[in-house]
């Protein structure tokens, strides 16, 4: 599963997606018309989806603990991109990429604990951990790009 796929199921997202855009869209494709045109909200997406999947196969004893703490943070990283988006207002919407960001940190931190807790494998905690941190880097630069143009 090292060729760039992820290990939790075919979805499509390799991890040259995850590197498409430093500013969580292409600029090629002109101006973005809503939040889905966003490419850190389908990486986001994504993302959230690798990780239901990959906490389905969790203790059932985890269902109300970190099962449901790493589904809360996947899905507040997209979903915080949306309401941000939203809200037509760059102050607003920096503070709403921040939280999503603040998520991203916090799903990077359960996905090392369940693997030191042996719920998930070295590689599948891997390729986790890598796109965390790539849609964490897209937020940072999205973030950035946002701040600029407020200057």
């Amino acid at each position: 599963m090292g060729n760039g796929q992820w290990a939790m199921g075919d979805d499509g997202l390799s991890a040259n997606d995850l590197d498409k855009a430093p500013f969580g869209f292409e600029e090629s494709e002109g101006s973005i018309a809503d939040f889905r045109d966003l490419e850190v909200w389908k990486i986001g997406m994504k993302l959230a989806a690798a990780v239901y999947r990959a906490t389905a196969r969790f203790p059932r004893a985890e269902l109300y603990g970190l099962t449901s703490q790493m589904r809360r943070a996947s899905v507040s990283i997209p979903s915080n991109v949306a309401e941000g988006y939203g809200r037509h207002s760059s102050g607003s919407y920096i503070q709403f990429l921040k939280i999503a960001l603040g998520s991203a940190k916090e799903l990077e931190t359960l996905v090392e604990l369940s693997a030191e807790l042996g719920f998930l494998d070295s590689e599948p905690m891997q390729e986790l951990k890598s796109a965390v941190q790539r849609v964490s880097r897209m937020l940072y630069g999205l973030i950035r790009a946002i701040e600029a143009r407020r200057r």
